[in-house]
């Protein structure tokens, strides 16, 4: 930490946090400034104390940050929006846990990436605030991989490089993208992906958010695209998220 200056104010989210010591508190942030950071909060877990309901998860805050020997120390924190929906509903909790996750699994501590931090906020506002969060979910994820360079070829096929055409495809996480039916007879692992689907996915990829959405998803689409996409994250991430296990069981009750 040699190069950085002895104090930073930066905007950021709260990802998770964990007890650190007595009475302090380990965050785990995502900064508009600074990217990915672990910082220590002093004595939050004090019941006097003025900083701990600024800095739970899922509460997007302005943080001052002082320079200790090896991490940041939070000396300041104030609430710029908690976000207080994801707070009185379960399932919005699973889902604000869900796109946290992700972001979490997939960044390190590297930097500035604020069109990262950018979709992070408009995919918790969504889920805060939209009936209907399942459409925002998917184009969270689509656009995420985008970002972070694991973009999926949905156009060509990745195995023989032919134009796709408008008919039920496979899809192989392997290979990064569609594989198209004569490929895919010969590729083990890829697994089949109806045209309905694949429009979707490709839908979303093109477009805007509100282009996107203007498109309702219909209910026999979403378990496909849902297991689609976990297939494909999961191999990227070489391990099984946690949290949709957590938001099924919310929606089992």
């Amino acid at each position: 930490m040699s190069r950085l200056p002895h104090s930073q104010r930066v905007e950021a989210v709260v990802l998770r946090h964990s007890d650190w010591g007595e009475a302090d508190r380990m965050l785990t942030l995502f900064t508009r400034e600074l990217g990915k950071l672990r910082v220590v909060a002093k004595g939050v877990r004090r019941l006097r104390s003025r900083k701990a309901g600024h800095l739970e998860p899922f509460t997007r805050v302005a943080l001052m940050l002082a320079r200790g020997r090896d991490i940041w120390i939070v000396t300041q924190a104030d609430t710029l929006d908690a976000f207080l929906p994801l707070r009185d509903n379960l399932e919005r909790t699973a889902y604000a846990a869900y796109v946290s996750e992700l972001l979490d699994r997939f960044t390190y501590e590297e930097g500035e990436n604020s069109s990262l931090y950018r979709l992070y906020v408009e995919g918790l506002e969504r889920v805060a605030t939209l009936e209907d969060p399942v459409p925002a979910i998917r184009y969270y994820e689509v656009r995420l991989l985008d970002l972070l360079g694991f973009r999926p070829e949905l156009q060509h096929c990745v195995r023989c490089g032919n134009e796709i055409q408008p008919e039920a495809q496979f899809f192989s996480a392997l290979l990064g993208g569609v594989v198209c039916p004569r490929c895919g007879i010969d590729t083990a692992e890829a697994r089949p992906v109806s045209l309905q689907a694949l429009k979707f996915l490709r839908h979303y990829q093109r477009s805007s958010y509100a282009d996107a959405t203007r498109v309702r998803l219909p209910d026999a689409v979403r378990p496909e695209l849902e297991a689609l996409m976990q297939y494909y994250l999961t191999y990227l991430l070489e391990r099984g998220l946690n949290s949709p296990a957590f938001l099924r069981e919310v929606q089992r009750k």
